[in-house]
């Protein structure tokens, strides 16, 4: 089932470094999920000034374990980065 997974920075004064501090091991973890052909797509949510609040995952995951795994351990949520985390399932619409 694919899923389509928002998430929303702290907003505190430390969240940028936090999430600055978190991204290569952000990055290395969702390179992984791609070579097993779970992350499909994804990047920055910004604001209208350009900054950084948060991201969006287009994920493919074969159980709802595997969700959960995922939830547990994206560095993201792990180091505090991301204060809410919305994940709905996604079904492509073929046009």
């Amino acid at each position: 089932m694919q899923y389509v997974i928002h998430a929303y920075d702290h907003t505190d004064a430390q969240a940028l470094d936090r999430r600055m501090a978190a991204r290569p091991a952000h990055f290395d973890f969702v390179r992984a999920l791609k070579a097993k052909g779970q992350f499909l797509l994804g990047g920055a949510l910004l604001d209208v000034a350009g900054n950084m609040i948060g991201s969006m995952l287009l994920l493919d995951m074969e159980t709802e374990d595997q969700l959960t795994d995922y939830l547990k351990t994206d560095p993201y949520i792990v180091q505090g980065v991301w204060d809410k985390v919305d994940v709905k399932p996604f079904r492509k619409a073929d046009v």
